[in-house]
């Protein structure tokens, strides 16, 4: 097995395993972000087997720099976490890519990693990360803090309590940014439906680390709200945000 480490220059080659077809706006917008996040120490790591096939990957950033409502500013942060196939997990291959993390947190100086975790869709659950010597530290919404920390003194992470952003959202409101490359298309699906239905639809972008940070969801880079209350924290298909009218408007 080798892990290969995603950079601008090879990233068309290498693709960024959750998303491979280069041609697609979701790929190009999450590479002119990775661009800019990867002088801030933002890596992608891809595992891959002696054929070189890919088997699973890993993005990981300084705390300080992680788009997730999070405050940890001496550790690494895990954003995602995934192996593809079924028949390649529980083979320790995760164990792998979060051990690379771990070395890179080291030889940086920082106290530890820590990860969000849920048992829902869209981040890994929790048991990868216990088995891997991490602590959850917090829970909040559907979501767990986990931490793995080398030093004693260390100040562990926190959540930022991002249910107090939500009350400031008027309307139907969609903000999302470009860390997940999928987010593009599920935007664009809302909003044809949006536009269907006469809805209208506040669209915003969240461009920065401080405006990820301040995100109405626990995983910060989606989010669908309505006058205040969050509907959706990841992407959806126009299916269920048709769902989702239907049962606001009988509301």
């Amino acid at each position: 097995m080798k892990i290969v480490k995603v950079t601008p220059e090879n990233a068309l080659k290498e693709t960024f395993f959750c998303i491979k077809d280069i041609k697609r706006h979701g790929f190009q917008d999450k590479l002119k972000w990775f661009e800019k996040r990867y002088q801030q120490g933002l890596r992608i790591k891809i595992l891959k087997n002696p054929e070189d096939k890919m088997i699973g990957f890993m993005e990981y950033v300084p705390a300080k720099y992680a788009w997730r409502p999070i405050d940890a500013d001496n550790y690494m942060f895990i954003h995602c976490t995934y192996i593809y196939s079924k028949k390649d997990r529980n083979k320790g291959y995760a164990s792998l890519l979060i051990k690379d993390a771990e070395n890179e947190a080291k030889a940086e100086g920082l106290d530890g990693l820590c990860v969000m975790t849920s048992n829902g869709g869209w981040l890994a659950d929790k048991t990868l990360f216990e088995k891997n010597g991490f602590k959850q530290i917090a829970e909040k919404d559907r979501f767990e803090l986990l931490v793995k920390t080398w030093n004693n003194n260390a100040v562990m992470p926190k959540f930022i309590d991002w249910s107090c952003q939500q009350k400031k959202y008027k309307g139907w409101h969609l903000s999302y940014a470009d860390q997940c490359p999928w987010n593009e298309k599920s935007v664009a699906a809302i909003l044809n439906v949006a536009m269907d239905c006469g809805i209208d639809l506040k669209i915003t972008k969240i461009n920065t680390v401080k405006e990820a940070k301040m995100a109405p969801s626990g995983f910060g880079v989606f989010n669908l709200l309505y006058d205040g209350k969050l509907i959706e924290d990841h992407y959806i298909s126009a299916t269920r945000f048709k769902n989702i009218l239907k049962k606001e408007i009988h509301n």
